[in-house]
């Protein structure tokens, strides 16, 4: 029974990492640098929702779609106002991760500044009794979060594999200067990546909302096991993100089986120190696009 309830924590826990990792992912493939402020795109998503369905009282589903949509415009915006402006000087990685890591301060201190340090409640469902699965008990909520990531996991994965403007994705993702001198707009990719990657961020902001008080500062551990599952599975792979995320979700969870719950993210940290260590490049590999 412990096995099989750890071993659904660490599918549920897999599932909001992999969102998370994924829109990292896109990030990473269609810029090639590291996006530091992806968790408190997270935190903001949910006070997005906290602020529309709370406070302003929009019906539940127009809140959410005003939350992924606003993610998604917050993403493009950081994108058009700090890291372009960079990119066209011909900054560096490094003053690129700066930047991002700067922005990320900036987010949390403004909704600190905002919402204060006390913890909010979305306060939309009522905590109600789960089912047992195989012994493990679930919540309607948590079977919700394994449905939805599930299914956009794989549209996301359909949606670059498969349509044209995906495959133009993964072409500038290969080689951006080449890109351009084929008549694909590798700036409009750059600025269609961070919105998709970032929405992808808000929905896993919205099922976090529900599912557990929110803080200003949520966004930096999350940003962490993001950044964790995309080094795990490779971090310029979709599918190698989504991988990673799920073992890492896995290994935590059954790592507090034999340690106290407190050191969940001590685990993450070593295993993502282990693999920086003795495989960089990941599980799958880190290929030049987003689908090796």
């Amino acid at each position: 029974m412990i096995f099989m309830q750890l071993l659904l924590n660490g599918l549920i826990a897999g599932s909001l990492y992999a969102l998370i990792a994924s829109g990292f992912s896109l990030i990473y493939a269609a810029t090639r640098f590291v996006h530091f402020a992806h968790g408190s795109v997270v935190a903001l998503s949910a006070y997005l929702l906290y602020t529309t369905f709370t406070i302003l009282g929009l019906p539940f589903w127009l809140a959410c779609m005003v939350t992924i949509i606003g993610t998604a415009c917050a993403g493009s915006f950081f994108f058009f106002l700090v890291y372009r402006p960079l990119m066209r000087r011909g900054s560096s990685k490094v003053i690129l991760l700066i930047a991002g890591l700067g922005l990320m301060i900036l987010i949390d201190n403004a909704l600190l500044l905002k919402f204060g340090a006390g913890v909010k409640t979305i306060g939309l469902l009522e905590v109600t009794k789960g089912v047992s699965v195989f012994g493990a008990i679930i919540t309607p909520l948590q079977i919700v979060i394994l449905v939805v990531s599930i299914v956009l996991l794989v549209s996301l994965q359909l949606f670059v594999k498969k349509t044209r403007f995906g495959k133009k994705m993964l072409a500038v993702a290969d080689n951006p200067s080449l890109a351009d001198t084929t008549g694909i707009n590798a700036t409009r990719i750059q600025y269609a990546g961070f919105a998709i990657g970032s929405a992808l961020a808000g929905v896993a902001g919205i099922l976090i909302a529900l599912e557990q008080h929110i803080e200003p500062i949520m966004g930096t551990p999350l940003i962490v096991k993001g950044f964790t599952g995309a080094v795990i599975g490779g971090v310029t792979s979709l599918p190698g993100a989504v991988l990673g995320s799920y073992l890492l979700g896995l290994v935590e969870n059954f790592g507090i089986w034999f340690l106290p719950s407190g050191y969940k993210d001590a685990i993450a940290f070593i295993l993502l120190l282990v693999f920086l260590l003795l495989r960089p490049q990941g599980i799958l590999g880190i290929g030049k696009g987003v689908n090796k």
